[in-house]
């Protein structure tokens, strides 16, 4: 699913998902001030959600810690914009469904019913991240 344009696609359920490693109860809140998934050296100042299983999914597989990929479903305490790392840079108009706020948001479920990437896939955009950051072109709009 990760190769086609259907990794855009709203999920049919509508809700929001949030991509990790930490093992989360419902009702547990997430807030901004964290170490950064893409970033470590960086505390964000935001927690990032969609409402694309498939960008929950990838997420939660590039999320650094040594558990398993969780997708979990939330649901904003506050507002929510568009991801401006995504959305103003990469793909203009937000076809994506990333946004992010810098209020908590609540876990309401867990998805279980996911297909991971490929091995071949994570690579790829592992490596893709790694130019980035070789050509100074790795920004981080927080």
């Amino acid at each position: 699913m990760a190769d086609t344009p259907e990794r855009f696609v709203v999920h049919e359920s509508g809700a929001w998902f949030h991509g990790t490693k930490a093992d989360l109860q419902v009702g547990d809140h997430l807030t901004p001030g964290y170490r950064s998934n893409y970033r470590p050296e960086h505390v964000s100042n935001h927690i990032y959600l969609t409402k694309v299983l498939d960008g929950a999914v990838l997420a939660a597989e590039m999320a650094r810690g040594d558990g398993p990929s969780r997708v979990y479903i939330v649901e904003p305490q506050g507002p929510v914009e568009d991801d401006p790392n995504v959305t103003d840079k990469k793909f203009p108009g937000n076809p994506t469904h990333s946004y992010r706020t810098d209020k908590p948001v609540t876990v309401v479920g867990e998805m279980t019913d996911w297909v991971p990437h490929s091995p071949e896939y994570l690579q790829r955009f592992r490596d893709g991240l790694e130019v980035l950051k070789r050509e100074d072109r790795a920004v981080l709009y927080d």
